[in-house]
């Protein structure tokens, strides 16, 4: 799914225009940062291989390796069937409204456009508030409190050994 709600970033959307235009041919352009698979097809129908295919094409040209991971579903979905989940799967702050962002079921930190902010500080000013049980804040101290006491663990371990 692709956000174009927000009005701000709309120039942005390098796909709506020249190259990417014409080669999706009306297809929609798809990010890389959720997908569902069923697997059975994907095996039955060689996904694989024909994304191996795709890749070793793209990858003769080091310039298209810079958006690999946009660029392979992109050039590869008129080979391999790929249909957009619906719009709710996929939030971004830099393509979709924050009046749409209630309804989200997934947050994608991706880049803005319009400033360029470290994911960190975009994690903290985007998952917290209202919609969240949790803040970033607040899952980042309970992580690190994770790594400290297993940290502390080996070297008990250690100690005892």
């Amino acid at each position: 799914p692709f956000c174009d709600s927000r009005e701000s970033t709309l120039g942005f959307q390098f796909w709506r225009t020249g190259f990417w235009q014409t080669h999706l041919r009306g297809k929609p352009y798809h990010i890389s940062a959720l997908y569902v698979v069923d697997l059975q097809r994907f095996r039955r129908e060689l996904v694989g291989d024909k994304l191996r295919t795709t890749y070793q094409q793209l990858s003769a040209d080091p310039n298209s390796l810079a958006n690999l991971d946009q660029d392979l579903p992109n050039y590869a979905q008129h080979q391999v069937r790929i249909f957009s989940l619906p719009q709710e799967w996929l939030w971004c702050e830099s393509w979709c409204s924050d009046e749409t962002k209630p309804a989200s079921k997934t947050i994608d930190l991706c880049n803005n456009p319009l400033h360029k902010e470290p994911k960190i500080s975009m994690a903290k000013r985007i998952i917290s508030g209202e919609l969240f049980e949790e803040s970033w804040v607040e899952l980042d101290a309970e992580v690190e409190q994770y790594e400290k006491d297993y940290l502390m663990s080996l070297i008990d371990q250690n100690a005892t050994s």
